[in-house]
């Protein structure tokens, strides 16, 4: 089951989890304190000072750390006990250097050794203990949607690859399919529904949550438009197959995409005071950026004249916001002649043209840093589809239906499809990249790219996608 926050959808029981972190840290240092001080020095208690804003400040931290380290994606159940283990660890280790570097900045907050060890602690074990709950015992059968699919087309077929996730576990429940025509159906026999009645009685007879409408022809009798009226009347909840995808998979499916669904659903906004607050967005954050990486950024040029001389970044030409061109900086991770005939080139895994800095930087990301003055400067956002070579973007568009329609939206150092989709080298990797993107350019919202940007940071942390 999904909920939609701020137009992005969170599955529920990864909301339910923040929620119980959330409260878990939030009371630690209630906890901590009440340990320290009031049992043997109940007397020192009011040398602490007021514990919410504290309290905030360490759940606030904390939680944002755990996002950067991918305690809250749609895979957290893929990866074991020990998988989330290793995470938590990890993000506590980080969290407890942050906390303590914070303590020296600002003293106000300080909460004493024994009192933030002790809430520290306890926090910890205490979320350890929940995601082992999670993960082994905790059974969310309760939340997962009983759907009903209408149609049994090719398209609507699909929907069988999404009822599982990668460990056999329901995502939600396919009740059953109604097939409506004498065509060629797509469904195994045993997820057909071939009793003879209305869509409204087998709803019922079958306690659905939800209808998914995966009919492509609606002309001429091919939408049951009456039947399907009865049902929203009678309060079942009815999706067409894009915007189900959309919501199951975090990103909008070419193949079951039509310009009518562009037109006439939720998103693709655009307005002066959200284009304002973006830019505003992308100032502080790249200026924070700018100023926690100055050393690497250094450290880099210096490494970079070093191993191959100068130049020490590398412009290229990619297609902005519009189809505007502009030259984006990175720092030169190949060699000079990387393209000496002139011929543009995917990227290929172990790419020989890299050299030795240059497998670092790209690993690490560091190599994209320089786009911080593309932002700054306005070609760019923080946040967006990355922008592509113009050599490339006419022989995409060419192949792929609705790919100009990332260009609406200004390119980004990071974005959606870089956190939920490895490197991609051939048109096929496009395509299903340009399936996030589109999510993306229908939903970005300040709060959506907060999520990408906490995100990136364990795409650095773990080298996903780097090449």
């Amino acid at each position: 089951m999904m909920i939609r926050i701020f137009k992005h959808y969170i599955p529920t029981s990864l909301l339910l989890l923040a929620i119980a972190e959330a409260l878990i840290l939030l009371t630690s240092v209630d906890v901590g304190v009440a340990l320290r001080f009031t049992e043997l020095h109940p007397g020192n208690i009011q040398y602490v000072g007021p514990i919410l804003p504290k309290a905030l400040v360490f759940t606030l931290i904390m939680l944002s750390i755990m996002t950067a380290f991918g305690l809250y994606q749609r895979e957290i159940e893929n990866w074991g006990s020990w998988g989330s283990l290793i995470r938590v660890t990890s993000s506590f280790l980080v969290g407890l250097v942050t906390m303590i570097l914070l303590f020296y900045a600002f003293p106000e907050i300080y909460l004493g050794r024994g009192a933030f060890a002790l809430g520290f602690l306890y926090a910890y074990l205490s979320i350890v203990l929940l995601r082992f709950l999670f993960l082994r015992y905790t059974d969310l059968s309760v939340l997962r949607r009983r759907v009903l699919l209408v149609g049994s087309g090719s398209r609507a077929a699909k929907i069988e690859a999404l009822e599982k996730d990668e460990r056999g576990k329901s995502k939600f429940e396919l009740v059953g399919c109604v097939p409506l025509t004498d065509k060629p159906c797509h469904f195994v026999k045993t997820r057909l529904l071939s009793e003879k009645a209305p869509i409204l009685s087998i709803a019922k007879k079958y306690h659905v949550d939800e209808i998914v409408v995966g009919v492509r022809e609606r002309r001429n009798g091919g939408l049951p438009a009456a039947q399907l009226l009865e049902c929203k009347l009678a309060g079942f909840n009815i999706i067409d197959l894009p915007s189900f995808f959309e919501r199951q998979t975090g990103h909008i499916q070419l193949d079951s995409l039509n310009p009518s669904w562009m037109i006439f659903s939720d998103g693709f906004e655009r307005s002066s005071l959200k284009d304002m607050g973006k830019r505003v967005f992308d100032i502080t954050a790249s200026s924070v950026l700018l100023l926690i990486t100055l050393p690497v950024i250094l450290l880099t040029t210096l490494l970079i004249w070093l191993e191959s001389g100068g130049p020490i970044l590398y412009r290229q030409e990619r297609v902005g916001e519009y189809g505007r061109v502009f030259n984006v900086l990175k720092f030169r991770s190949m060699r000079q002649d990387a393209e000496r005939d002139g011929v543009p080139q995917w990227a290929k895994e172990q790419d020989d043209r890299v050299t030795y800095v240059g497998k670092l930087i790209r690993k690490l990301r560091i190599d994209e840093l320089p786009q911080i003055f593309n932002v700054l400067k306005g070609d760019m956002s923080f946040v967006g589809p990355r922008p592509e070579r113009p050599f490339f973007v006419e022989e995409l568009t060419k192949k792929i239906a609705y790919y100009p329609s990332r260009y609406t939206v200004k390119p980004g150092i990071t974005g959606w499809a870089q956190i939920r989709y490895p490197y991609g080298a051939t048109v096929e990797d496009a395509v299903q990249k340009l399936q996030y993107d589109l999510y993306y350019v229908k939903n970005h919202t300040l709060f959506l790219d907060l999520v990408i940007l906490m995100q990136t940071a364990q795409v650095v942390l773990f080298g996903k996608g780097a090449r």
